[in-house]
C-alpha cells in the first residue's frame, strides 16, 4: 500500500517537474528564437513582429476576416442580419479551408452557405408576405411554413368563449363557424389569433366544426419567436390583427344596427 502511495508521489512529483521546466521563462524565450541572456523589449517586439509576418498569408486573412464576421453574429440581436453575417463568414472559411487544403473546414461551412441563405430566404419572405397582407392581401397562407397540420370532425368545437388561449387557426378545407355571431369561415380564414393579444389569453368567441374539415395551428410562443427573431414581421402581424379586429367592429355594428332598423320597424304601427 506505502509502494502505491510512494510510486503515485513519484509521478506526480515528475509531473509537476516537466509541467514547471515547460513553463520556465528562459525555455519560453528559447522557443520564440530569443536569447534568455539577451533580452530587450526590441528584441521581444521585432520577434513577434516577425512570428506575426510570418503567418500573413491569403489562407489566415480568410480566416481572420471569417471570425470576424462570426463574432458579429454573437452580436447581432435580430435575425436577418444575422443571418447574412453568417453567411459572409462561411464564405470566408470556404475560401480558408479552400487555401489551407483544409478539406473537413472546406465541406463543413460549404453546407453552412446554403442552409443560412434558404433560412434568410424564408423570412425575407415571411416579411414581404406580412407587407402585402396589410396592404389588401389579408391571405395568412404564409404563415403555413411554421404551422402543423390537425383535422376536425362535425360538432367538435375548436375552443370556447372564455377558454384559455395558446394558439391560432388557419381553416384549409370544411367549414367552421363564429357561434356567437352565426358566421361561416371559408377556407383561409384565421381563427383565435385575438386571444394572442388579449391581456389574459382568453378566447373572445366559440368556433365550432360544421364540417369535417382540415386546419393548421401554430402555438402563441411559437410567433413569439418569430416576432422576437424578426421585430419588422411582428410590426407587421399586429397591423394585419389589427385590421381584422376593425374588421369584426364593423360587422358587429352593422349588425346591431340592422337588429335596430327591424326592432323599429316592428314597433311601427
Amino acid at each position: 500500500m506505502n509502494s502505491s502511495n510512494a510510486d503515485l508521489t513519484t509521478i506526480l512529483n515528475r509531473i509537476l517537474d516537466t509541467a514547471a521546466d515547460n513553463l520556465r521563462i528562459a525555455k519560453i524565450l528559447t522557443m520564440l528564437g530569443l536569447d534568455p541572456n539577451n533580452v530587450t523589449y526590441d528584441a521581444i517586439f521585432n520577434r513577434l513582429l516577425e512570428v506575426a509576418l510570418s503567418q500573413i498569408t491569403l489562407a489566415n486573412m480568410f480566416a481572420l476576416l471569417g471570425s470576424i464576421f462570426f463574432v458579429v453574429t454573437l452580436l447581432t440581436r435580430t435575425m436577418v442580419p444575422l443571418r447574412i453575417a453568417n453567411m459572409i463568414s462561411n464564405i470566408f472559411f470556404v475560401a480558408f479551408g479552400a487555401l489551407a487544403s483544409d478539406i473537413k473546414t472546406f465541406l463543413l461551412y460549404l453546407l453552412l452557405v446554403p442552409i443560412n441563405a434558404i433560412r434568410l430566404y424564408q423570412m425575407q419572405r415571411l416579411v414581404k408576405k406580412a407587407r402585402d397582407a396589410t396592404k389588401g392581401d389579408k391571405s395568412m397562407e404564409w404563415l403555413k411554413p411554421f404551422m402543423t397540420e390537425r383535422k376536425f370532425r362535425k360538432g367538435s368545437k375548436l375552443f370556447k368563449k372564455g377558454d384559455v388561449a395558446n394558439e391560432m387557426f388557419l381553416t384549409i378545407t370544411g367549414k367552421f363557424r363564429v357561434m356567437e355571431f352565426n358566421i361561416d369561415l371559408p377556407p383561409g380564414s384565421l381563427m383565435g389569433e385575438l386571444g394572442f393579444l388579449t391581456p389574459n389569453n382568453k378566447r373572445t368567441a366559440t368556433i365550432e366544426c360544421v364540417e369535417d374539415g382540415q386546419v393548421l395551428s401554430i402555438e402563441y410562443d411559437k410567433l413569439l419567436e418569430i416576432y422576437f427573431q424578426n421585430p419588422e414581421f411582428g410590426y407587421y402581424f399586429l397591423i394585419l390583427t389589427s385590421q381584422r379586429l376593425l374588421e369584426n367592429n364593423a360587422k358587429l355594428e352593422a349588425t346591431v344596427a340592422e337588429l335596430k332598423a327591424a326592432s323599429a320597424a316592428a314597433n311601427r304601427p
